[in-house]
């Protein structure tokens, strides 16, 4: 008798997982959420053979200063989404493209707290794997990345910033006065950020030639998380200028590094084992 009835509840099992996957769209999706009376649209991109019956990691995005708007469109269309559609086997994860409304805070405001819960409603809607969330952002969404890391420590299982800043900065297409992402009081911003995220494995890219934010950024930040953590990387793009997200999220290593943090991996299911893991790329000097 207990034999049947441990039959009849995986075939129960089998037959919610096959309606939820026969409904689940997957691709690009519009979704939208209300924060304190106001709309915040979004993207999210859920893999072809998403499954219910396994949990996923999670992807949040941050756009850069020229992409601040409310259409939920435009953050996926380049960086990490034309990296996805290039080479989908390199991303399996659910990804979401949160889109900052233009109320000049960047990310360190409203828009930050929305892509949190954005975040939340993604894990609960998708299987999401809260132990294997991971944070990216290139150039204002760098600094956005570091705004989260640093003000919700324990909260993501790696990070992969582009571009990014830490020290008070004034964007050049949003015009944006950027605060420091530590308080003035800490004296060495780089030290205090690198002590606020803890022993978060980080990887940084930055174009070597970047005339808009200054590679120092990049380099300082990577000297003060060395000093506590060996998980830390550094890619420095030769002859790249400010737009350095296409040569980071088209590279494969990056992609296999998100692999190796958080509670398990971050691979396509043992049914698609093309194209994994990714070879070893050379683009850039990279330090660790």
């Amino acid at each position: 008798m207990s034999r049947w009835i441990a039959l009849l509840a995986l075939c129960s099992t089998l037959a919610v997982a096959s309606v939820a996957l026969a409904r689940q769209e997957t691709g690009f999706l519009d979704r939208s959420i209300i924060f304190h009376g106001l709309e915040y649209r979004y993207a999210v991109d859920v893999p072809r053979y998403w499954s219910p019956v396994r949990r996923w990691s999670v992807i949040v995005a941050l756009h850069g200063g020229g992409t601040y708007g409310t259409d939920g469109l435009t953050p996926a269309e380049g960086a990490l989404g034309k990296g996805i559609r290039t080479h989908p086997d390199r991303y399996p994860a659910i990804v979401i493209f949160p889109h900052g409304h233009a109320d000049g805070l960047g990310w360190q405001g409203p828009n930050g707290e929305v892509a949190l819960e954005e975040m939340r409603d993604t894990l609960a809607d998708f299987h999401g794997d809260p132990s294997r969330v991971y944070l990216t952002g290139f150039c204002a969404g760098g600094n956005g990345a570091w705004w989260l890391a640093f003000h919700h420590p324990g909260q993501f299982a790696a990070a992969v910033i582009v571009c990014g800043w830490v020290a008070p900065f004034t964007g050049r297409q949003s015009h944006i006065a950027y605060p420091s992402i530590a308080p003035a009081a800490a004296g060495d911003v780089y030290a205090a950020v690198a002590k606020g995220v803890g022993r978060l494995p980080i990887w940084l890219v930055h174009g070597d030639a970047d005339q808009t934010v200054s590679l120092e950024e990049s380099r300082h930040m990577f000297a003060a998380l060395k000093a506590a953590s060996d998980d830390v990387h550094l890619t420095e793009l030769p002859g790249v200028d400010h737009p350095a997200w296409d040569p980071a999220y088209q590279d494969p290593e990056i992609a296999a590094w998100l692999s190796r943090n958080g509670g398990a991996d971050l691979r396509r299911p043992a049914h698609h084992p093309a194209a994994w893991p990714p070879r070893r790329s050379a683009t850039g000097r990279s330090r660790s």
